[in-house]
């Protein structure tokens, strides 16, 4: 049976899961996680969540430190601001990845300007459209045809489905934006 012979047949088979990790600390059980350990986890948790490299989330912070305020609601503010963020949330795109990318190629307009920076901070009154040559490419003409949940669409951008246009109309709320981020961890993180 494989290529360990008798040994696999066994219960010494090193093929067997355990339910502990391997070594001298395995079979104790899990250790607790210590603040710094709990602080790390949040703010990679955040920056999956947002696609960031470290550089951009950790001067994401500092902008957000700079502001005044909260700094915690102030960060999120500035992530959930961001033109790739509110592609996604408008339902552009099915990702974060996928609405950077589409950003990045130059398929949208703000203030009917063309914008290809995916972290352009958006303000209140930008209006946010698909480019007229894009909306000929079949990906954007499928989006037209799907319909779109409006109720998953944030209450700080009115998207009308009809123009595929959507106007920011207020702030992003970090209640709203920052469920299941505990933001305290993240700026106790960088302000160590």
């Amino acid at each position: 049976m494989l290529l360990k012979g008798d040994r696999c047949v066994s219960t010494k088979c090193a093929m067997i899961k355990k339910n502990y990790p391997p070594g001298f600390h395995g079979p104790k059980g899990k250790q607790r996680l210590s603040d710094y350990g709990t602080q790390l986890r949040e703010k990679q948790k955040a920056k999956i969540i947002y696609n960031l490299l470290e550089k951009q989330f950790k001067l994401t912070y500092f902008d957000a430190k700079k502001k005044g305020g909260n700094v915690g609601d102030n960060f999120i503010q500035l992530l959930e601001s961001r033109l790739d963020n509110a592609v996604y949330r408008i339902g552009f795109a099915q990702s974060r990845g996928q609405a950077r990318e589409l950003v990045n190629h130059g398929h949208f307009l703000i203030n009917d300007k063309k914008v290809n920076i995916p972290s352009f901070q958006l303000k209140q009154g930008d209006i946010i459209k698909i480019k007229v040559s894009s909306q000929r490419k079949k990906y954007f003409k499928n989006l037209k045809d799907k319909n779109h949940n409006l109720s998953e669409i944030p209450g700080w951008i009115n998207f009308e489905p009809k123009e595929m246009t959507a106007k920011i109309v207020g702030l992003p709320s970090a209640i709203e934006a920052g469920k299941g981020l505990n933001t305290q961890m993240i700026v106790e993180f960088y302000s160590r």
